[in-house]
């Protein structure tokens, strides 16, 4: 764990949310089972795998030296979360966390919880891509299809966009959005359906056509969508969704499945969509093999 402390001995503090290590990447040989993100003022710590006393110890060690170093007058808040054999424990390690906890990127504001689940109300990994959607939003009608907290639609309405229907199958995070969507001051603009997206088609495509089509579903949640069983019968919807020259924003966050995978299975649904880019993923989620992290792909709709 190294590299961790090496790290750890040299970060600024931050003050956007963001990934601060990554060994998950690959890159750092003996460190492979741990993560640092910032969720200024807390930072979340994250082990892959079994942990002992002694390596949290001296990481505890590492953090409290790094923020006497950094003197920033306020007390050293960090949470510890440990995932193994597919259940995950989480610990206040020191200071608090506030409450509500809201984090900022690119001058949007975001409520965040590192205290309960495996997912924080912010997907770090995802930054590019929501400011891919504010730099492409300009008077855009936007579909945001598994909206989760709906921060593709904070950021396509900051880039101008003129509508954003997010659809999500939890109420509770299409909650969130809404209140995302109030810290932000986007008070319209945006409408909420927590709906099952594959039983809602016919609202979608009457509401249409779009400029704009984000599709980031989990990769496996079952119940709600398998990317090897799901992604393909999504797909065959699009060209119904877009307008002439639309595009899609398609994601994927599955370790074992490649970029082909999501090429192949367009080819095969919606052959007239035209592939454009890959869009990077931020430089602080590099990976030794590029295709285990995320993918973000660009696609567009022929002209008429």
């Amino acid at each position: 764990m190294q590299a961790l402390l090496d790290t750890i001995a040299t970060m600024a503090m931050p003050s956007d949310a963001q990934r601060i290590f990554h060994g998950r990447g690959g890159l750092h040989p003996g460190s492979e089972a741990w993560t640092l993100d910032a969720y200024p003022p807390v930072w979340v710590l994250t082990r892959f795998g079994e942990t002992s006393d002694d390596e949290l110890v001296t990481v505890s060690a590492a953090l409290a030296e790094r923020h006497e170093q950094l003197s920033t007058g306020e007390p050293l808040n960090w949470v510890f979360q440990s995932r193994h054999e597919g259940r995950s424990e989480t610990r206040l390690m020191a200071g608090s966390v506030p409450e509500p906890h809201v984090v900022s990127e690119h001058g949007a504001r975001y409520l965040v919880h590192v205290l309960k689940g495996q997912n924080h109300g912010l997907f770090l990994d995802m930054a590019e891509g929501r400011q891919w959607v504010r730099e492409h939003a300009a008077g855009a009608k936007v579909l945001n299809l598994f909206a989760y907290t709906c921060a593709f639609s904070v950021a396509a309405l900051q880039g101008g966009a003129k509508q954003v229907i997010n659809v999500d199958m939890s109420a509770g995070a299409i909650a969130l959005g809404q209140q995302n969507h109030a810290l932000n001051g986007l008070q319209a603009g945006a409408s909420f359906l927590a709906h099952d997206i594959f039983k809602t088609w016919g609202k979608l495509t009457r509401s249409g056509p779009y400029h704009l089509v984000i599709v980031d579903p989990p990769s496996y949640q079952k119940g709600s969508f398998v990317a090897t069983k799901d992604y393909l019968r999504l797909m065959r919807r699009l060209p119904d969704l877009l307008r002439p020259d639309g595009k899609v924003l398609l994601c994927l966050n599955a370790p074992e499945l490649d970029t082909a995978f999501l090429q192949d299975q367009m080819h095969e649904a919606a052959p007239g969509l035209v592939f454009e880019q890959r869009l990077p993923n931020p430089a602080s989620f590099a990976d030794a093999s590029p295709e285990r992290a995320l993918k973000v792909l660009v696609y567009r709709a022929p002209s008429l």
